[in-house]
């Protein structure tokens, strides 16, 4: 059966808006008329596409639907551009990207793709470990992430790997490391991003073998607010090694210990992209020297 657009493009607003009355009002028709386009596209498709929750969800069938409406708004891009026809707006790209690649290497690698193309990026950030599920789900149509394991119809290619050190203030250090850093880093508090954060623990597995994680967390889902939590002595943390450099140097927190941890980092995008969203995937791998090699690639 063919799809028609302007139906898939209802699913895609009604979930993206979390209603359907949200969803009338950027496409500027009535919610009686958004709820007929989404009830005929589920008569046609022979599936239930929407959870009708609050806000409402996609069904596994409704996510499938969602991934292709996602490749067709790049694929009218291109058509557009090779056509030379004035686009109505820019194209939207949701992506999704960890806190910390957002803050450092991201943005710069991409501010040259935003320039020179009628796009607008819709981020979205998410530990490294869930963004893949964010591509899974139909939400986004690339992501940064650490699953090197490719999403359905989706390719892998290796971005590189952060480069993280254990740091915590000076203030923090005098409450808490009295006997020992290996014993403060339990005790002590220390901060995630959120309850997704697994670095420190992992951090902790890896440097102290067989140790339990004891300590209280302060948890702060801002890659900023991260940032100044830890220099504040709120408790340790894992820093991008770009991040804490400037802070070592200047005194505002000292690291705990000469190890780093690497986590890798890889660009997961449809295997049919051509485009658009080749620019992007050349944009997103560009060797800047930001990140470090991973041991492996694919």
């Amino acid at each position: 059966m063919s799809w028609d657009p302007v139906l898939v493009r209802t699913l895609a607003a009604v979930v993206d808006a979390g209603t359907l009355e949200q969803a009338a009002r950027r496409l500027h028709v009535t919610p009686s008329a958004v709820s007929q386009r989404v009830k005929l596209l589920e008569q046609q498709s022979g599936h239930r596409l929407l959870v009708r929750s609050k806000p409402v969800r996609a069904t596994t069938a409704g996510r499938a639907v969602l991934r292709h409406a996602q490749r067709l708004a790049v694929i009218e891009h291109d058509l557009r551009v090779e056509l030379g026809v004035d686009p109505e707006g820019p194209t939207t790209l949701p992506v999704a990207v960890n806190a910390d690649s957002l803050a450092t290497w991201f943005l710069p690698r991409i501010a040259a793709l935003t320039a020179d193309e009628d796009v607008v990026l819709d981020l979205r950030t998410a530990d490294e470990e869930q963004t893949a599920p964010l591509l899974e789900d139909g939400v986004v149509t690339a992501a940064v992430t650490a699953r090197r394991d490719a999403v359905s119809g989706c390719r892998v290619r290796a971005i590189g790997a952060m480069e993280y050190v254990a740091v915590a203030a000076p203030s923090w250090l005098e409450r808490w490391a009295t006997a020992s850093t290996q014993e403060a880093v339990h005790v002590g508090p220390r901060v995630d991003f959120d309850r997704h954060d697994a670095l420190q623990r992992r951090w902790l597995a890896e440097r102290y073998v067989g140790r339990p994680v004891e300590g209280p967390v302060h948890r702060v889902p801002s890659s900023g607010g991260f940032v100044r939590a830890v220099e504040l002595g709120l408790g340790w943390g894992l820093l991008p090694q770009v991040q804490a450099a400037a802070l070592v140097a200047d005194g505002r927190v000292q690291r705990l210990g000469d190890d780093t941890l690497l986590v890798e980092l890889w660009w997961q995008h449809p295997t049919d992209s051509s485009g658009l969203l080749d620019r992007l995937t050349a944009a997103v791998l560009a060797d800047d020297g930001a990140l470090a090699p991973v041991t492996s690639r694919r």
